[in-house]
């Protein structure tokens, strides 16, 4: 193809600017899932947003928990049918997975408000005094049976499309273990989505393994490290601020249990921003120029009351979890719609205001 002329008087003309974009790559997104029980079902809404618009790119896909269970959904349906795959797989899983609590579990509250019955929230606190041995003696695992029935793992682990990073914790050392793509296997998903008080420690290689978000929520450092694309979108499921932490024993415990599962992520998002605030542009350094390149971008997840409490993180219930699903959709959409085009420019997300 012959490259267009510039005008006569050195303007560029319309077929030159258009060959130009033509020419240009698009930017490429690296996406940092958060983990969190049901509430995962936002974050499929948020990649089918993101599936749906042809402009959006991936290369790499982090995540601990259910964010590595949304990371290699979307990957594995990218191997069986691209864009179109990869938002059918997530919609196929996430709607099994809507089926396996009874409906006995669940009560209906005010308008769409859903939560569990005070029965099973009984039963969920009087299980934290017994071992998964005592609770679980033949280690049954309904998930485990989904993701082999979802899920081609042999596949995945030699045709993967997107660099993957799943976090899961060393229960015997408490460090994060990151997988990469050609090692994951149902027990590496089982590993990343362990809570020690519901489920046997999954053991890989000799060692045994929690739920990664206990160390990483999700890892954001491999998509900096190991990746080409610069731009990176977190996608969580914990607000970072709260104007009002409640003052009841249950608001205490949720608050509690929302911090203890961002740290990890706070802490390595504050070491980002105050090592960017530190590097200079001309140093030899590979790490500053890292930095220098690195663009954040931000899903908002603030004030929407379907993410907040610790207890409808277990709320397996199919409508729960669709009205996630379509809250993640909307939140996805306006973020392409006024923060998208700074992909490949610019930082989009204020990170002095959460992580400073």
């Amino acid at each position: 193809m012959t490259t267009p002329k510039r005008q006569a008087d050195g303007t560029d003309s319309t077929l030159l600017r258009l060959w130009r974009s033509l020419r240009k790559p698009r930017p490429r997104l690296n996406l940092a899932l958060q983990g969190g029980g049901s509430h995962g079902a936002f974050t499929w809404g948020v990649l089918d947003a993101l599936l749906a618009d042809p402009r959006v790119e991936f290369e790499g896909l982090s995540g601990s928990s259910a964010g590595a269970l949304n990371a290699v959904l979307l990957a594995d349906g990218w191997c069986k049918g691209g864009r179109d795959g990869a938002r059918k797989g997530l919609a196929d899983f996430w709607t099994a997975l809507g089926t396996q609590m009874p409906p006995g579990m669940v009560v209906q509250g005010d308008g769409d408000n859903v939560n569990l019955s005070a029965v099973s929230r009984a039963l969920v606190n009087w299980a934290a005094y017994f071992s998964p041995d005592q609770l679980n003696p033949l280690a049954l695992s309904p998930l485990r049976d989904l993701l082999n029935r979802h899920i081609d793992f042999d596949r995945l682990r030699s045709h993967c499309p997107f660099k993957l990073f799943v976090g899961a914790t060393q229960a015997n050392t408490g460090k994060l273990r990151v997988f990469r793509e050609q090692e994951i296997t149902p027990d590496v998903l089982m590993a990343s989505t362990c809570l020690p008080r519901v489920h046997h420690a999954v053991t890989i290689d000799g060692q045994p393994y929690w739920d990664g978000g206990y160390s990483a929520n999700p890892p954001v450092f491999p998509l900096l490290y190991d990746c080409n694309a610069s731009d990176i979108l977190l996608v969580l499921l914990s607000p970072l601020q709260r104007s009002d932490c409640g003052g009841s024993v249950e608001a205490i415990r949720d608050r509690i249990a929302e911090i203890t599962f961002s740290a990890n992520l706070v802490r390595e998002m504050c070491l980002f921003t105050q090592a960017l605030a530190h590097a200079r542009p001309g140093f030899a350094g590979s790490l500053d120029r890292r930095l220098l390149k690195a663009r954040f971008h931000m899903v908002d997840t603030s004030a929407l009351a379907s993410l907040e409490g610790t207890s409808t993180k277990l709320l397996a219930h199919a409508p729960f979890m669709q009205r996630l699903m379509l809250q993640g959709q909307e939140r996805a959409q306006q973020w392409l719609a006024t923060d998208f085009d700074s992909v490949g420019r610019r930082t989009s997300v204020d990170l002095r205001k959460y992580f400073s």
